[in-house]
């Protein structure tokens, strides 16, 4: 065994990470809401393939849940709604899929910019 203290790793937090991701948690907040320091919650991803696994489901539910009440909002669920500020956390949270897009077309010595929300 290696020199320093014992790993606080329990594989009971996979569920408990799993369950933070339904309410639209982030790695951060998963991370103090098991009151350890980031860079543990990161390692223990290379570490622990189950824990890795229960993250990337996590963080699955966490955008399913904000595009949810994004929607929700959207309809008038949500009073005082602020789409620009809903935008700017979509993309910044799950930066693959909100991301804009831009495509440049060359057509006839003319270059059109095309902004897209990446698919």
């Amino acid at each position: 065994m290696g020199a320093g203290r014992p790993s606080k790793y329990d594989p009971a937090f996979c569920e408990r990470v799993i369950e933070l991701g339904t309410g639209g948690a982030g790695k951060c907040e998963m991370s103090a809401e098991l009151g350890i320091h980031y860079t543990t919650f990161e390692a223990w991803q290379s570490e622990h393939e189950e824990f890795s696994e229960a993250v990337k489901q996590a963080l699955r539910f966490s955008q399913a849940w904000w595009e949810k009440q994004g929607r929700i909002a959207t309809f008038g669920g949500v009073e005082g709604y602020n789409a620009t500020s809903y935008i700017f956390q979509m993309k910044n949270r799950f930066r693959e899929d909100w991301r804009d897009k831009v495509e440049q077309e060359h057509s006839g010595g003319v270059t059109v910019q095309i902004m897209r929300l990446a698919e």
